[in-house]
């Protein structure tokens, strides 16, 4: 499928066939390409949880208001990041790059997020919301139907998935098979409410 169509035909899927299993390679791919997703200065802050334990499934299901697409959809991916990615070992981020070139990224990363804890979130929600739409993108492109959640309850789930200290939830993303379609879009703002050139 060409990325065109992906892009056209990606919705947003509630009910999934939960006899479908994924294979393990579609899985693999999906991760793969997720990690291609652009970060600022490559510091790569996205965390993903492939969530497979059927109890920790019952229990996440609970905590997102009982949608049934967290347990009938055959992956959960937990979409995260560390907000401290910028500081831990920054020069493995530039680890090809010439001494100087990573010498100099490095102070750069630090000088700029430093102790703006804003930034960091902001940062950290950007590059979470790209690779999020890069599974999606990809998994449609393999044939599956994905559905971005943000209807849990934060602080249970992080209990759940056991989110370590200074990192966040993006998102939650299911994977399978769709048993029936999303339903019509809603409708699209035409590009003359949304599109302004130079200013507003």
């Amino acid at each position: 499928m060409d990325t065109f169509t992906a892009i056209r035909e990606r919705r947003s899927v509630k009910k999934y066939d939960p006899a479908h299993v994924m294979p393990q390679h579609d899985l693999d791919q999906l991760l793969e390409l997720a990690v291609l997703s652009p970060t600022s200065f490559n510091i790569q802050n996205w965390r993903f949880v492939v969530v497979r334990d059927k109890a920790i499934r019952a229990k996440l299901q609970e905590a997102a208001w009982n949608q049934s697409q967290v347990t009938e959809a055959s992956a959960l991916i937990m979409v995260c990041a560390n907000l401290n990615s910028w500081g831990e070992e920054a020069s493995r981020y530039w680890a090809t790059a010439p001494e100087e070139t990573r010498s100099m990224l490095v102070g750069m990363i630090h000088k700029f997020y430093g102790q703006d804890l804003q930034l960091q979130r902001d940062e950290a929600l950007r590059s979470a919301g790209m690779a999020a739409q890069t599974i999606m993108l990809a998994a449609k492109a393999l044939g599956y139907d994905t559905c971005p959640m943000i209807g849990f309850d934060m602080k249970r789930v992080s209990e759940l998935i056991k989110l370590p200290e200074n990192h966040i939830v993006g998102m939650m993303i299911t994977v399978g098979k769709a048993l029936e379609p999303a339903r019509p879009r809603g409708g699209q703002l035409p590009l003359d409410e949304v599109v302004f050139e130079d200013t507003f």
